[in-house]
């Protein structure tokens, strides 16, 4: 299996990307091909003694920076290491792509180069989340802030295999994002939306509230691209502002600094448990070839692990299962 990767996306790249592309080829057994500045590339393998055994290099001159708007990938950043390794997979050169990069140009490449598996009417983000026991998976996080209720039933129907076949969740639970429980709650979308996934194949549990989610309320949330990315920005910047919290208090006194160092283990347990990093990223649901999103702050550890989920998303042969599925949904409409 060859993964292609963005060697010059994220905040840490290229040398954090080619660490972890160098340790994923030992461990997971497969080839990559890193897409960007050559010989910059090959400068900073060799000035940290890094093996370059199983990675080939594309060249790509341009970089897509966080700055740049998402409609630059295919404009003026046409030659950028996004772009050309979203080729690369379009022209099937690799079996999937991994960008640490900007979210929006990914987006729009993925729907653009890559193009959407036939039937799905918008590719969504869906990152994995920690919860009070395991995960979940959030969809759609921000790719689509205006949806429709076809849309969301798309979502569920696409994040239920993806949790089943990648995460080894059997018959998740999914549930819709909705100011209350009770099925007539919602606007217009969410009550459309509700009608929609219960006549899904997918184990529906119906309406679900913010507060329930980090409290094993469903494996696989469904939320409009606005309030998904709500709830992702929130549940980040809660939880940063906890651990931050505790750590002062340990810090607040030299007894408190010992009671810390007896129970040092169990912090960081919760810090892991609770620091999204440990999940890789988020694949971009729905694009006709898989094509992973890492988080932008990604080091050598975090890309060996997003490495371990596109693995899997592409050993369990999920975008064929979707399109499977979308087509039946539409057989299902038109009967």
């Amino acid at each position: 299996m060859k993964i292609i990767v963005d060697a010059f996306g994220g905040d840490n790249a290229p040398l954090e990307i080619i660490k972890g592309c160098a340790e994923a080829t030992k461990e997971l057994d497969i080839d990559i091909m890193l897409t960007g500045d050559e010989q910059e590339i090959r400068r900073v393998a060799k000035e940290n003694e890094i093996s370059l055994d199983r990675i080939t290099i594309a060249d790509a001159p341009d970089v897509i920076t966080m700055e740049d708007s998402a409609g630059d990938i295919m404009k003026s950043k046409s030659n950028s290491s996004m772009a050309v390794g979203l080729k690369k997979l379009a022209a099937d050169e690799g079996d999937a792509f991994l960008s640490a990069g900007n979210s929006g140009a990914l987006v729009v490449g993925a729907t653009m180069i890559v193009k959407r598996i036939k039937g799905v009417k918008r590719v969504a983000f869906a990152p994995v989340m920690p919860k009070d026991k395991g995960f979940f998976m959030l969809i759609d996080s921000g790719a689509n802030v205006d949806c429709k209720p076809e849309m969301l039933r798309q979502f569920g129907v696409m994040a239920s295999i993806y949790v089943e076949k990648v995460m080894g969740v059997k018959n998740p639970r999914v549930g819709l994002a909705n100011v209350g429980v009770e099925d007539h709650k919602g606007g217009e979308l969410q009550h459309a939306a509700f009608a929609l996934l219960k006549d899904s194949p997918i184990n529906f549990i119906g309406n679900i509230e913010a507060r329930d989610i980090p409290f094993d309320a469903a494996d696989v949330v469904v939320a409009d691209g606005f309030t998904g990315n709500c709830i992702l920005k929130l549940y980040e910047g809660v939880a940063m502002v906890m651990m931050g919290k505790i750590k002062k208090i340990f810090k607040k006194s030299v007894k408190n600094t010992i009671a810390a160092s007896l129970i040092m283990k169990d912090l960081k347990g919760l810090k892991k448990e609770m620091d999204y990093n440990e999940y890789g990223g988020a694949p971009i649901m729905g694009a006709a070839k898989p094509v992973f999103k890492a988080h932008g702050s990604s080091k050598a550890k975090t890309i060996k692990s997003a490495l371990r989920l596109t693995k899997a998303y592409v050993e369990g042969n999920v975008v064929q299962e979707i399109a499977d599925s979308i087509q039946a949904l539409k057989g299902d409409s038109e009967e």
